[in-house]
């Protein structure tokens, strides 16, 4: 654990650092994307900002190659630096991005390759998820295309959420910390020689680097991460999931409360819930209006919070709290029995439901029709 924790501290004062650098180049240069009618800013912010998140991300992972027993996950094992070459190209293509505004589908070969990158080099979907036992797959081809795919929804699912000052960052630090724990328990329990694991070195990159980018973007943002930080941390997120739910045939879930191979797959999608859920209901809704699915518009959860009464502030919050819900309560069936996890995470939802719905229950009064302006 403390080697780890020293990976997630070092990522968090070179992230910190770099994004200083990057918001003085940025200012200074008058590095500035338009002000487009979804945006909720009102004055030009650098999105330069990934730069900071991916400055943590490369000296963690550069620093853990040389460090006392991470090291060993780098032995032999080039699906680090595949990951590594992976994020280089994504921070590429998004930076050309927040500069020029890339055609959407430019973007997206971008992204694919990429995340091609990523599982040529050994980070791959070896397991479908089916009940009661999973499906592996054994085809090469089939798991390269399965795993490029996956990566680049999880990237434009971070990069839809990132609409508010601090929701992208903060997403990914909570359900980061969940993954964390989860995979570093799961490992350290195990009757292993090797306890090191490249998924919690990437979930701890990830969380260290965004925790030093966060106090330059919280409200009001003096940097954004732009697409380079989103789609950054997607992939990131991502690779570390399949890593995870890769190592089910490994035994190592074997002993967890009476769900054993579903909980490694389900806890990444607990924790991946609100940018894809986002990401879903953005494809449905733009392709039910007749338009691209990567047509920009102002109908994300966020926006959402927004128009029903919360605050720049509280709507950030409120989707902090629902991510640390689904997460923690993905990470308590690991530790604990289901029957007593599952009553007490629907409770959870029932009353973060409400909590949610307040605002707009609030502001109807008797008589008036639903949606009348006050």
């Amino acid at each position: 654990m403390i080697m780890y924790l020293l990976m997630m501290l070092t990522a968090a004062i070179v992230s910190y650092a770099a994004t200083w650098g990057a918001r003085l180049v940025g200012n200074r240069l008058e590095l500035f994307s338009p002000i487009r009618s979804r945006d909720m800013h009102t004055t030009p912010v650098s999105r330069l900002g990934g730069l900071g998140i991916f400055a943590g991300v490369l000296v963690a992972l550069a620093v853990a190659s040389q460090s006392f027993f991470v090291k060993d996950i780098f032995r032999n094992n080039a699906a680090p630096w595949g990951v590594l070459a992976g994020a280089v190209l994504i921070v590429v293509v998004g930076l050309a991005d927040d500069l020029l505004d890339l055609r959407w589908w430019v973007k997206l070969i971008g992204q694919s390759a990429a995340a091609f990158v990523v599982a040529l080099w050994g980070v791959r979907v070896t397991i479908v998820p089916f009940v009661p036992e999973p499906f592996i797959i054994h085809d090469e081809a089939t798991s390269i295309v399965l795993t490029t795919g996956l990566i680049v929804t999880t990237m434009n699912a971070f990069n839809f959420i990132d609409g508010l000052d601090g929701l992208a960052a903060g997403v990914a630090i909570i359900g980061g910390a969940a993954f964390f724990l989860t995979a570093y328990w799961v490992h350290r329990t195990a009757v292993l020689l090797d306890r090191s694991d490249l998924a919690t070195l990437l979930t701890a990159a990830v969380v260290g680097s965004c925790l030093g980018f966060l106090p330059h973007n919280w409200f009001p943002s003096k940097i954004f991460m732009g697409d380079s930080g989103a789609m950054l941390i997607g992939l990131l997120m991502a690779s570390a999931g399949i890593v995870s739910t890769g190592q089910i045939t490994s035994g190592l879930y074997d002993r967890l409360n009476g769900i054993p191979t579903i909980i490694p797959i389900l806890l990444p999608f607990a924790v991946l819930f609100l940018p894809l859920l986002d990401l879903s209901l953005a494809v449905v809704r733009r392709t039910a209006l007749g338009r691209s699915p990567w047509s920009a518009d102002r109908g994300h959860l966020h926006h959402k919070l927004l128009d029903i009464g919360y605050s720049h502030r509280g709507a950030v919050v409120l989707m902090y709290l629902w991510t640390c819900v689904l997460a923690f309560g993905g990470l308590a069936f690991v530790v604990y029995p289901w029957q007593t996890v599952l009553p007490l995470d629907l409770a959870a939802t029932v009353v973060m439901a409400v909590v949610t719905a307040w605002p707009y229950f609030r502001r109807r009064t008797p008589g008036r029709p639903a949606g009348t302006p006050e």
